[in-house]
Order: structure tokens, then sequence, then C-alpha cells
């Protein structure tokens, strides 16, 4: 951590989202402005989520607040400052100067919208853009145009210490912002991954080696490298492929790097060594493997195939049932994936004999199940 990052608090994607998402609610439920929440600026390593936290908090603003929530990704490294401030051009007598308001700042004011301003990668922006947000991030204007009641502003971007292309920000501008450093966490990642359906084989593989969800070294020159960012685009080639790992190798490699393509490719054989999912949710007898690696595997495909099937509460409670005999450890990992399915999910598991009697005799040991 830099000298900079060392004085702001450090959260992972998840609390963050929550602390975010909590307070705009409170402020919007009460009938205020958002203006009145300091704009806040995340701070992070490329690829570990941040861009993605933005389009969850929108996501989660909506549910609390009934509202629609429009984001407006704005990426300040290819503008000027001319470019925030409009087109200069003459008024209707030709007098005086007026500037055009620019298309990405023609929001909607209506008190059915909420409207998010997302300022990406603002620490790449040279310095006269940087310091041409001062008035966005604090005053919420842009020149002689003024951003609606309604408007939520949110900057990120990577630390000089990341090597990526980065200027340090000017004082001025950082005080007028609230600073998160966010941080990669394997738990609240998974529980992103299985409610936004990551594929199973990345869920799997993360799960059984969480040092490869984030590879990211700045003192590293490598090209391609390990990050939430990237383990979703080799979720997206696995998923359009039907998960044939050894089709796509190529692709995955260019995605998170030839050492952590050949662990997961690795990993991926496993998935042949795996019981008839099918069989397991239809509650037919079905052998528990013993191998640890083998339990991740099938723990992740468990999770994709009740995601798939999460109204037919007969599959869910075989597959309960069947997992009564995995290693407690495992059966909790499994069960807070379950619980990740969708919000509110875990109330209509604890509505099933078999889930509430596992809560009730070996729950008490694993923290977030309930």
């Amino acid at each position: 951590m830099s000298k900079e990052q060392a004085t702001i608090p450090s959260l992972s994607i998840e609390k963050m989202i929550d602390e975010l998402t909590n307070i705009y609610t409170k402020v919007i439920n009460n009938g205020l402005s958002p203006k009145i929440v300091p704009s806040v600026m995340l701070w992070g390593p490329p690829g570990v989520g941040k861009s993605q936290a933005v389009k969850q908090i929108a996501r989660e603003l909506e549910i609390s607040t009934g509202k629609r929530c429009k984001v407006t990704d704005v990426r300040l490294l290819l503008f000027n400052p001319i470019d925030l401030r409009g087109i200069p051009t003459a008024n209707e007598d030709k007098t005086l100067a007026v500037w055009l308001k620019p298309q990405i700042f023609q929001m909607d004011p209506s008190d059915r919208i909420i409207n998010i301003l997302f300022l990406d990668e603002i620490s790449a922006a040279p310095m006269s853009v940087q310091a041409a947000a001062y008035q966005i991030t604090l005053d919420r204007v842009v020149g002689e145009h003024k951003l609606p009641d309604n408007c939520i502003v949110i900057a990120a971007g990577n630390r000089v210490t990341d090597k990526s292309v980065a200027f340090k920000m000017p004082k001025a501008l950082a005080n007028r912002l609230c600073h998160i450093d966010v941080l990669g966490s394997h738990e609240s990642w998974e529980r992103w991954a299985v409610k936004n359906g990551i594929n199973e084989r990345v869920i799997g593989f993360v799960a059984f080696r969480p040092n490869y969800l984030m590879g990211f070294d700045p003192s590293n020159d490598d090209l391609a490298f390990a990050t939430p960012r990237s383990w979703e685009m080799v979720s997206n080639i696995l998923n359009l492929n039907g998960g044939n790992v050894k089709s796509s190798y190529s692709l995955i490699a260019g995605c998170i790097g030839a050492g952590a393509a050949v662990e997961f490719s690795s990993f991926c054989k496993l998935y042949d060594k795996l019981p008839n999912i099918e069989s397991i949710f239809e509650g037919r007898y079905t052998p528990m493997p013993k191998d640890v690696d083998v339990l991740h595997a099938l723990i992740s495909s468990m999770t994709a195939y009740a995601r798939e099937h999460k109204n037919d509460i007969t599959k869910i409670a075989n597959s309960i049932s069947f997992a009564m005999d995995m290693p407690s450890d495992f059966a909790a990992v499994l069960f807070k994936n379950y619980c990740s399915i969708e919000k509110g999910y875990k109330n209509l598991l604890m509505r099933i004999p078999e889930f509430y009697k596992w809560i009730s005799t070996k729950g008490a040991h694993f923290n977030g199940i309930i």
C-alpha cells in the first residue's frame, strides 16, 4: 500500500457496495438530494471490480428505492477540459458566448430516476482534466451546466503504485472526495459469481485455489494475469462454448496468463470424475467423492444446477439431503453458495426441513449462512 492509501479505509467490494447502497437508500427514501453525500473515489488495482461494483450499486438502489437507476459512464482519460464544459457558440443575438451542454450530462431530473455519474479512470486523466473535475465532484456543476439533484457522483481509478496509467491526484480534488481503497475478497467474489452466473468451472477453481483470484503484481510485466475481471472473461468464453476448456485454452491463457491457465485446465479435468449431478437432485443414491479437489468441483456444479432449478424445492431439498454426508466445512460452502443464488433465497431454504436441521445442529460454526 502506498503512503497515500495508508490513511484511507480498505473495504471488500461487497462491503463497499453495502455501505454505499445503504447511505444512498436512506437519503433517497427520505426525499433528500444525493448531493448531500460526498462524491466517492474508489481506489484499487486493475480488474478488482470497481466498475462492476458501481453497476451493482445501481441494481441494489433500484430494489431498495423502487426507482430506475441510470449509470452514465464517463472515461475522463478521453476528455479534455473543453469537452467537459461543452462547445462554445454565440447566443441568439450574437452578443455573448454560450456553452452547449455535452450529451453525457443530459440527465433525466425526474423523481422517478436516480442518476449515477461514474467518472471512471479519473486517475489516468491528465492533471488539467482532473482539475476540471473539481466542480463536478463538489458542486455538481460543469461550467454553466448543473447536474440534476437526483445525481450521485462516483469516481474510480488505479493507484500510482499499480504502474498503470495514473497521475497523482491533486490535493484540491482529493479533498473534495470520500476515498475508499477497494480490496479483492474471495468470499465476496464467490457470492457475486454465484448470483451472476459465472461459469461453474471458474467458481470451482477459484474456491480450490483462491490465491488465483487476484494475480496482479505491479512489479511484474506480464500482460495477461488473473483478476476478477479476467476470470469473468474466461467465464464468458466457457459459457459460449459449452464449457469446453480444451478448445478455448489459448483464449483462456490470453485472459489469465499461461501459468494460471495450466492450473485451471488441470483442475477442469476433475469434472469428468464427478457423480451425476441430475441424480443428486432427483434424490437417487449417489456416492460421495472423497478427494478435496473433486469436492470443490462438485460444489460448484451443484451450485450451478441449483441456480438453474431454484424454484424446484423438491430438487433443492434432495441436494441438501445429499450434502448432509459432506464434510461440514464443504457443506457450509455449498449452503453459503445456495444462499447467494438470489436475494432472500435463504428464507426459502429455511423452510426446507433438511436445511433447517443442518443449521440447527452445525450452522453456528459457520458465520454468514443466516
